[in-house]
């Protein structure tokens, strides 16, 4: 099986240290504009940019594992392509993801303000242990506040709570219990509509879950692949 990890708003490789670490098969699907080419205007056209360069490389028997928008685009690749995926592993998203207004002011405001957005980043990233912290925020800053606003603007736009019934695919949903981004009850929404998923909650987490407790989301995540094959 291939394990593809889609990054969340203005995130990339970084995001998913611990778990390129855990399973050395596995790759990180670097959207487009994190920090190269020009980033996708809807999760619609980052699903359609993720199925283009899964074909091209020839990916095969694929579990699409996203966190926050990452997990959206691979709940929407789930429902309009969920033929040719093998399974999905959703940690930290929902099937809506509404951004306050405060928010995408924050990001519109640090577009030209390089210090303030490293800020924002250290305290984004508060929970991750300080060598990889270091890495997330250097890749934050070069992705910039304003790929990761046009992602946020993305998020916003997304709903698919009608259609996430239509995923049909074997599904594992994450949630950090401490979740104030995407709750718990988001959790609790996908498991519910989707025939057959599997949830874990980890107490005590927050929205990066995988990055706070890597080795409870590595076993869950090592679990369900098993259960696949």
């Amino acid at each position: 099986m291939q394990l593809l990890f889609i990054p969340a708003a203005g995130s990339a490789r970084a995001e998913w240290v611990y778990q390129v670490r855990y399973f050395p098969n596995s790759e990180v699907a670097v959207l487009p504009g994190h920090p190269e080419g020009k980033p996708a205007s809807s999760i619609d056209d980052y699903v359609a940019w993720l199925r283009g360069d899964i074909q091209r490389k020839r990916y095969r028997d694929i579990v699409l594992a996203g966190h926050s928008m990452g997990g959206a685009i691979a709940l929407l690749y789930g429902v309009k392509y969920g033929s040719e995926v093998r399974g999905l592993v959703l940690i930290g998203t929902g099937a809506r993801l509404r951004v306050l207004p405060a928010r995408l002011k924050l990001l519109a405001d640090m577009i030209k303000d390089e210090a303030g957005w490293r800020r924002i980043l250290e305290n984004e990233y508060r929970l991750v242990k300080a060598k990889v912290r270091e890495g997330l925020i250097e890749e934050g800053v070069r992705i910039g506040a304003a790929v990761a606003l046009n992602d946020h603007l993305c998020c916003d736009k997304f709903d698919i709570m009608a259609k996430v019934h239509l995923i049909k695919v074997p599904t594992l949903v994450i949630s950090g219990s401490n979740d104030l981004n995407t709750p718990v009850k988001y959790a609790d929404y996908l498991a519910n509509k989707i025939a057959g998923a599997k949830k874990v909650i980890l107490d005590g987490a927050d929205h990066w879950v995988h990055l706070e407790k890597p080795r409870q989301v590595n076993q869950a995540i090592e679990e369900f692949l098993s259960s696949l094959s």
